[in-house]
């Protein structure tokens, strides 16, 4: 197990690099295989605005690694951290970890970034796309993937997680990522199947319907368990979904500058009164 364990402690940022391109191209030729919708899907104008985004993410990230770096060297000098407190063995401990990772740093700042008013402007971005598809997954404006994050950095101080452990979660939300967002097409016993546990395609292309109260389910991204805990789990006919948003332009979907500033111009209001009234 340690060996294992060590394996992603030498990770590189180059190896993370070559996992996101691979996880991306691998679900990219699923969805040609077996599309969950047709139409409009794989413009070059759509690619070029997803991956432009994608672009920006990663280079939020190499930031995000120099912090991050700063804060595992004084980690591994102090004795701080839930994780010092109590002796498990290390197999525990990672499982521990990733959990704890999946609910604080993708459930707890999912729903941050759509229920707090500030956060959820910078957060139109990954909804406004019409197109949903494998490339949505890292569809972020440069801030939500910033204030996302922090609550990473935030679960590695409070437990003292190891390096080879955030690195292993990287891995596994960098696939689920991909995954749950690609536009692919599988019998319903097996999405549905898969979402008992993990946070399956379907699920998720509830998620991101053009309006509450879908808009704000399923905000997991590893483990469905924390939706169906707190109740933001729903299950139904993808058929009903219509992506995007009502209170953004569909027609600048992919118009990277429009984009860029929603957070901006956009208070992103409109689509939770819109829709509240419509479910009294």
């Amino acid at each position: 197990m340690e060996e294992f364990v060590e394996v992603f402690a030498e990770l590189e940022t180059v190896h993370k690099l070559v996992w996101l391109i691979s996880c991306l191209s691998f679900f990219l030729v699923i969805e040609s295989f077996s599309p969950l919708f047709e139409g409009g899907y794989r413009s070059k104008l759509h690619m070029k605005t997803n991956l432009a985004l994608i672009a920006g993410v990663l280079i939020c990230n190499v930031i995000l690694g120099v912090i991050s770096v700063s804060l595992f060297e004084w980690l591994g000098t102090n004795n701080w951290g839930i994780l010092n407190l109590v002796d498990g063995a290390l197999w525990i401990e990672l499982l521990a970890s990733l959990v704890v990772l999946d609910f604080i740093a993708q459930y707890c700042a999912h729903w941050s970034v759509h229920n707090i008013k500030v956060l959820w402007r910078v957060h139109l971005v990954h909804h406004s796309d019409t197109h949903v598809d494998t490339t949505t997954g890292l569809r972020l404006h440069p801030l939500d993937y910033l204030v996302r994050e922090s609550y990473a950095i935030f679960a590695i101080f409070i437990l003292d997680i190891p390096l080879a452990f955030y690195l292993m979660y990287r891995i596994f939300t960098i696939a689920f990522t991909h995954f749950n967002h690609a536009n692919i097409k599988l019998p319903t016993r097996v999405d549905k199947a898969i979402s008992y546990v993990f946070v399956s395609p379907n699920m998720h292309k509830f998620h991101h319907h053009y309006r509450v109260p879908w808009t704000d389910k399923n905000y997991g991204n590893i483990l469905s368990i924390w939706d169906r805990l707190f109740g933001t789990f729903y299950y139904g006919d993808v058929g009903q979904i219509k992506y995007g948003l009502d209170i953004t332009d569909e027609d600048k979907a992919n118009d990277l500058k429009y984009q860029l500033m929603l957070p901006l111009t956009n208070d992103g209001l409109a689509l939770r009164a819109k829709g509240n009234q419509e479910n009294k």
